[in-house]
């Protein structure tokens, strides 16, 4: 494969980044509240019902008016996608990946700009911001290689007079339906893998926001993608989302988003509707209910740290973050002491602020869902920090700490995707690796320890996707930790991996006898 270098992440100690970043929150707010249509068939379509997404900071600040697609215009985009599938099927690889590069290269040159949209329309803190911008680089990079490396298939084995080939194929049509958490990142990746690899996509981005997820489109349009390859639909779950995924065109269906609703697709994918001739694939990256585990042999500092960073980076609102902890008796009161101090050091407010290290929840359901969760809470464990909430302004949640919790807790069950961790002891470190597989996810996890046989136990019993030595859960870099996860975190899809574009294509064995 090229050589390939993850996007760095911006510095903004050094002024000339600051005063860069402010210049793009300033072109972004002077560009607030635009009204943006669907992408068809690279047709512009206006139309009267309208999604409107507002600053979960500022709910008064409208981003933008996107909008909305019905079942009749998603249906003209099927009939648009299967349209250009027949042609950009058969151009090259090298050509597909080219489009990703020059994607790759426009973003780059905008990237605070990028940044700012996130900040705004997700209420993505600065350096939340500019790592999901980086990692939306960082997709594009990698699958352009990815495919460089693939175009020529695999090799097989031949015998005297056979002539053996192993290739891949594009699937066709698919539906990708992103969540708002990355909504750059995640919501770039998946719809770039599809398209690099020579399907065509209808686009079904989170209703929150749907604003970036518009700016992306006309990148891909500026670096060369033909009209029709990528459709952009934003509508209701419900109308739209359950009409394309029962489509019998839909060849596959590549979501991130809730367990519940990954699993809705995952069975209304399986059911055969008339015209359909083949199975559809899933490609679910759903929910999670992550533990740090911290081990008595073990940089303390380090684990609160890790915990802190964790737990309330952008608010929570990762499938990633850490929510469960889990730690040793041994040194449980030290922890749990430095993990209550560091939290209650953590600066919450409008994330254009950039000394702010944690801003909002995403909106009002959200802050609905974790206000009653942070109440179950103080029946279950010990609020040492946090607890409180106001959404009069914007959907602020302070950083909250649950102590002595029992590991069948709800809070120490259930995805709460908000800025709540829930802090359990363990009487060894056996018992500590027990509570964290008991859960009905097995996305990411943490160890924190000094001894080498209990990392090597837990390698081999830690039962999540992506699992992090003495450091925390979050943070996943394209190319360098593939990201995944196991049981209900969906279906182990390692997106930045090295198998990631062969879930979007069909291998085709070829024997010729000579």
């Amino acid at each position: 494969m090229i050589p390939y270098k993850h996007e760095p992440f911006t510095d903004f100690s050094v002024e000339k980044n600051k005063q860069d970043y402010l210049d793009a929150l300033k072109k972004v707010e002077a560009e607030l509240g635009g009204d943006f249509p669907l992408i068809i068939g690279g047709e512009r379509i206006t139309t009267e019902e309208k999604i409107e997404s507002y600053n979960p900071a500022d709910k008064s600040q409208l981003i933008g008016r996107v909008s909305k697609a019905s079942q009749e215009l998603a249906e003209k985009a099927m009939q648009e996608a299967e349209k250009a599938f027949k042609t950009w099927k058969k151009v090259k690889p090298e050509i597909r990946a080219d489009v990703l590069f020059k994607a790759a290269a426009i973003i780059r040159r905008r990237k605070h700009e990028f940044s700012a949209i996130l900040t705004k329309e997700a209420g993505k803190p600065w350096n939340e911001a500019d790592a999901d911008t980086a990692e939306a680089i960082d997709f594009l990079e990698y699958y352009g290689r990815q495919m460089l490396s693939m175009k020529d298939g695999r090799p097989v084995e031949s015998r005297p007079g056979e002539y053996n080939r192993y290739d891949y194929i594009p699937l066709g049509i698919g539906i990708v339906i992103s969540p708002w958490n990355f909504p750059f990142a995640i919501m770039a990746g998946t719809t770039v893998a599809a398209v690099v690899t020579g399907n065509t996509v209808l686009l079904k981005p989170a209703s929150t926001t749907p604003v970036v997820a518009y700016k992306f489109i006309e990148v891909l349009e500026e670096a060369g993608l033909p009209a029709g390859v990528v459709n952009f639909v934003p509508g209701s779950g419900a109308e739209v989302g359950d009409y394309l995924v029962d489509h019998p065109k839909t060849r596959f269906i590549s979501f991130t988003g809730s367990r519940d609703v990954g699993l809705r697709i995952n069975e209304r994918a399986s059911v055969l509707n008339k015209g359909q001739v083949w199975i559809k694939r899933v490609i679910a990256e759903m929910g999670g209910k992550d533990t740090i585990v911290v081990d008595k042999e073990a940089d303390l500092e380090l684990a609160a740290q890790s915990i802190v960073k964790s737990a309330f980076g952008f608010s929570g609102q990762k499938c990633s973050a850490c929510s469960r902890v889990v730690i040793v008796k041994d040194v449980y009161d030290q922890v749990v002491e430095r993990v209550t101090e560091l939290t209650k050091e953590l600066k919450v407010g409008n994330p254009v602020d950039p000394t702010n290290f944690m801003a909002t929840v995403i909106d009002q359901n959200a802050f609905n869902k974790i206000t009653e969760y942070i109440e179950i809470g103080k029946k279950e464990g010990r609020l040492v920090a946090g607890g409180t909430a106001d959404d009069s302004v914007g959907y602020f949640v302070q950083p909250t700490v649950f102590v002595d919790v029992d590991p069948s807790a709800r809070i120490m069950k259930e995805e709460i995707f908000g800025p709540v961790v829930a802090i359990a002891k363990a009487d060894t470190f056996e018992e500590a690796i027990d509570i964290a597989n008991d859960t009905e996810y097995g996305l990411t996890g943490a160890v924190i320890t000094k001894n080498r046989e209990n990392l090597e136990y837990a390698r081999e019993e830690f039962h999540v996707g992506n699992l992090y030595f003495n450091r925390g859960c979050t943070g996943a870099i394209v190319g360098y930790q593939p990201f995944g996860g196991f049981n209900m975190s969906g279906t182990d899809s390692k997106a930045g991996g090295p198998d990631y574009l062969t879930l979007h294509m069909q291998a085709k064995t070829t024997s010729e006898m000579l």
